[in-house]
């Protein structure tokens, strides 16, 4: 199941910034829109990544891992 997440892009001067609208942290710029895109994407599945070592990290031994739909 893929999960869509939503970019919030503006260009100011030269430059394309951009941010992950539902993960606070994931802020990138790049010289043109699709490079931002790209690096937003990488910066957003390595944010998820560390996120979820963070967790599992915390929880410490025997833990459950469920599913929440929203």
């Amino acid at each position: 199941m893929e999960k869509t997440y939503t970019a919030i892009v503006k260009k100011e001067g030269d430059w394309w910034i951009g941010w992950i609208e539902e993960i606070p942290g994931v802020n990138c710029q790049e010289s043109t829109k699709e490079a931002l895109l790209e690096t937003l994407s990488v910066t957003l599945r390595e944010a998820i990544e560390l996120n979820r070592g963070e967790a599992i990290d915390a929880a410490g031994d025997e833990f459950e891992e469920l599913k929440i739909a929203l």
